[in-house]
């Protein structure tokens, strides 16, 4: 792949706002000015990639909300970017009819049907304005990108395509059908934008394989229809793609429980398990330390602040993968450097300020001006420095508040253990029954993975002293009824997965590392580095990408959607280890397997993974659909 898919979504959409023509090269040209429309979807897609000072560039004025009160504006012409739902078509026709622009293009980010064309092409009839609808696309953009490697689908009606609404024990075959049909819907548009057919590999018997089954009919009818064709012609330009095809491993939910449950230590994970952070978004309440203000303070005026983590940001870049107290400390070091560099400044100043009498003087001053130009030109990107450093402090700074007043640290290590069945030196009750260990919800995560791990399940009476333990700090046992079931079904279906011989090795306190003149105050946070290890879903990764043979993946059924005859097998045609990657998760996933699939990337020379979920959830979020599926 030589462009990721970040880029290649980027380029699409860049190349919708110039009216579905390429973008010019020259840029002494001043680009059209235009209104750019979008529902919900259409922005959550928008928004990772393009800033609203790169659509203005782009010529967008204005963008708006489709279902927003816009008012006419008769000479500009108005890019549509909308799903093809019925309220949008109805809307856009209410457009037509009322002549708000000058003339329309309107992209669709799913394929939109006969029928509703036909809609839209009878309103603009009635509307006269037939001349100004000047172009219909499908976009195929139905997803959404996060990372130059990871994708989700969707961010609106996520819970449309949840974990929950997958499992359900009342679901109707209706209703899963439309479910599949959603993640297919995007999973197509996915390949599209990256231009290239995939060999799906998937587990039998679940969500993923329904998934796979639907996918591969859908390329397989793509293809066959030579001339509408989405992958042959101009859009998979030469030079794109390496020889070989990528993977596709779909994979279920349910083969990993513990993981979309576990604290995590790395930058990016923690800040999506503690913070509110969506769409590479974080929210942070301004002014409040963690909850544990006086109980008679007044509580102080809360303001929001967002943030945005984006590719551009070199900090972010680096550390979102790295473990936490290693971030602190960079932030650190950035921060002391960045003083440096300003102290430099001020002493020039100083100096400049001298009289001109003495030799020494004038000609430390012809020195001095080459020195303060160059100091003057690297102000913007001093500035901008400052404004990361800031925003990695204040980011930072949250998430450290969090740890102390929930001692994530000891859940952390305290799982991990569990995960790799090595031996506890305290025993779980203490944690759970510790009042100032963390929130009734971090007990009953780490319950939920003592439970999900263990080889047998505990004993009834050692079970109702750990649910007496648990409902007096708090918790909520209705996710546990619905493990319980879950376990029991799949001791029937398989073997527990296992979690590869992790561990954390203490590297003592950090209070020794953190020097006092440090922001981070991180006494009695532990210092854990992370070994690497491989979680389950990578591990099923890497059987299949290295065409290993392994129990746990032999008997994934394998399609290949340019096959003529759609021959089921799940004997691999081509022997030879795959360069290239894309794993699925159906039912959800998160930033720790994320991240643990780019670690084992990088590990493996020239291998690429992308990541992509049905939908991003947190602990917190995961939890919640656990305890809906328990309360039936």
């Amino acid at each position: 792949m030589a462009a990721s898919v970040r880029e290649k979504q980027t380029v699409a959409l860049k190349r919708m706002l110039n009216f579905n023509a390429p973008p010019l090269k020259n840029t002494a040209a001043e680009p059209v000015w235009k209104v750019l429309i979008y529902d919900r979807f259409g922005q959550d897609i928008i928004s990772p990639l393009l800033s609203v000072k790169e659509l203005r560039d782009m010529g967008i004025t204005l963008h708006l909300l489709l279902h927003s009160d816009r008012d006419s504006i008769p000479d500009v012409p108005a890019i549509y970017f909308v799903m093809p739902t019925e309220e949008n078509i109805d809307r856009i026709c209410q457009d037509l009819r009322n002549q708000l622009y000058e003339s329309y293009y309107l992209n669709f980010i799913s394929a939109i049907s006969r029928s509703k064309l036909e809609d839209i092409a009878s309103a603009a009839l009635a509307a006269n304005a037939v001349s100004q609808v000047t172009k219909v696309f499908d976009q195929y953009l139905n997803f959404i990108t996060l990372e130059d490697d990871m994708f989700i689908l969707c961010h609106q009606n996520k819970e449309l395509i949840s974990y929950h609404a997958i499992n359900r024990a009342d679901i109707q075959d209706t209703d899963m059908e439309a479910i599949m049909d959603t993640i297919v819907d995007s999973l197509f548009c996915f390949f599209v934008t990256l231009g290239a057919v995939p060999i799906i590999r998937c587990p039998r018997g679940n969500a993923a394989e329904m998934v796979a089954v639907k996918l591969d009919k859908k390329l397989r009818e793509n293809l066959r229809d030579a001339r509408n064709s989405l992958f042959t012609g101009d859009n998979m330009s030469a030079g794109q793609f390496s020889f070989q095809r990528p993977l596709f491993v779909l994979a279920d939910r349910n083969v990993d429980m513990a993981t979309p449950l576990h604290h995590t230590w790395t930058y990016q994970a923690l800040i999506h398990d503690v913070l509110d952070f969506h769409l590479n978004r974080v929210m942070l309440e301004e002014g409040a330390g963690a909850e544990a203000s006086p109980a008679g303070a007044r509580p102080k005026k809360k303001n929001r602040k967002t943030y945005d983590l984006t590719a551009a940001d070199k900090f972010w870049q680096k550390h979102k993968g790295s473990p936490f107290p290693e971030v602190a400390e960079s932030v650190q070091e950035e921060l002391d450097a960045y003083r440096a560099q300003e102290d430099e400044v001020k002493r020039l100043k100083s100096i400049m300020g001298l009289e001109g009498e003495d030799e020494g003087a004038i000609s430390m001053l012809s020195d001095n001006t080459a020195k303060l130009t160059s100091a003057v030109s690297s102000l913007p990107e001093l500035l901008e420095k400052k404004r990361l450093i800031d925003l990695h402090t204040n980011v930072a700074t949250a998430v450290l508040d969090h740890i102390k007043s929930r001692k994530l640290d000891v859940y952390f290590e305290y799982e991990e253990k569990l995960m790799s069945k090595s031996t506890l030196d305290k025993s779980l009750l203490d944690i759970i029954s510790d009042p100032d260990a963390g929130t009734p919800e971090d007990k009953m995560r780490l319950f939920l993975i003592y439970y999900i791990t263990g080889q047998q399940a505990p004993s009834e009476s050692d079970l109702e002293q750990y649910k007496k333990a648990l409902l007096d700090a708090g918790c909520d046992l209705s996710p546990l009824n619905y493990i319980k079931q879950w376990k029991a079904f799949t001791k029937m279906a398989a073997t527990p997965a296992n979690y590869g011989n992790s561990g954390v090795k203490p590297m003592g306190l950090l209070s020794r590392v953190m020097n006092t003149g440090s922001q981070f105050v991180m006494e009695g946070v532990k210092n854990l580095v992370l070994k690497q290890h491989n979680l389950p879903v990578t591990r099923i990764l890497d059987n299949l990408m290295e065409m290993k043979s392994h129990p746990e993946t032999d008997d994934y059924r394998y399609f290949d959607p340019k096959m003529l005859r759609g021959s089921e097998s799940s004997i691999p045609r081509n022997k030879n280890p795959f360069q290239e990657a894309i794993v699925f998760v159906v039912g959800g996933g998160n930033y720790i397997e994320y991240q643990n699939l780019v670690d084992y990337a990088k590990s493996k020379q020239g291998k690429k993974v992308v990541y992509g979920c049905s939908e991003l959830f947190s602990a917190a979020q995961f939890i919640k659909q656990l305890s809906q599926l328990g309360q039936k």
